[in-house]
């Protein structure tokens, strides 16, 4: 981490600047998505030597490669696609799931199976948009997430997760956001493949499973950072994701 694309040095509190704006531009989404899929990744790779198998091991550090490796070309792909809506750019856009790290394999699995389908489905939407830029650079990761998709499903019938999964599913829908918002905008404009209908059609599918009954207040949404808690990331993933952690352990003398 710590390239030109991929956005990680940010110097202020991620809870902080989440201001709302009355439309939300494709940025914001995709910047979005490129903070969740950076930090999707870093939580897999937590695990990639604490799974319960060396083959989940080995999956968790193949998938925290492919989704830090997604996240960078998401980034990169946001010089061309407009300015900021107002977001200040040193808060991080990620569902509250994704802020600390996870003390359970239970956790990793509903991620796994139901935050990272949601994800790339919005990829999907993306690649199959009116979007040259989005339409060029990401059908690649469709073909990576599949693996995912696949490595998802096969632990959600071995791991006992209803409480993540109900969270899981809560989040995931909210990252969605409500209907006739910038999602639903998107979608008539062409930019994203489908609506919020669809994509939570999909995301069931997809799962293979319906998703919990939640009543959301989406009065509550903040609308830049796609969540309806407050707070931010941990310091010690923030300090990960500007390099500080790996500083702060290196030699001080000459």
């Amino acid at each position: 981490m710590g390239g030109d694309d991929d956005r990680a040095p940010r110097r202020r509190h991620p809870a902080l600047g989440a201001g709302r704006v009355r439309e939300l531009s494709l940025y914001s989404l995709v910047r979005s998505l490129a903070d969740n899929k950076q930090l999707l990744g870093m939580r897999y790779a937590e695990w990639c030597i604490a799974a319960p198998s060396l083959e989940a091991d080995i999956a968790a550090a193949a998938m925290g490669l492919d989704d830090i490796g997604h996240s960078r070309v998401l980034y990169g792909s946001l010089r061309e696609l407009g300015t900021p809506d107002g977001v200040d750019e040193g808060t991080y856009a990620n569902v509250p799931y994704l802020d600390k790290p996870w003390t359970d394999w239970a956790q990793f699995v509903a991620a796994n199976a139901v935050l990272d389908s949601a994800f790339t489905l919005m990829i999907e939407a993306l690649a199959n948009g009116n979007v040259e830029v989005l339409r060029s650079r990401l059908k690649k990761m469709l073909q990576e997430e599949r693996y995912h998709y696949l490595h998802g499903r096969s632990w959600m019938r071995e791991a006992k997760a209803a409480s993540a999964f109900e969270r899981v599913w809560r989040e995931s829908l909210e990252w969605i956001g409500p209907e006739n918002a910038d999602v639903d905008q998107l979608h008539r404009e062409g930019q994203l493949a489908y609506g919020v209908r669809e994509l939570r059609r999909l995301l069931e599918e997809r799962v293979g499973s319906s998703a919990p009954a939640t009543d959301i207040d989406w009065a509550k949404w903040d609308r830049v950072r796609r969540r309806m808690e407050p707070g931010g990331i941990d310091q010690a993933t923030l300090e990960m994701l500007q390099g500080l952690a790996e500083k702060r352990y290196m030699p001080t003398g000459g």
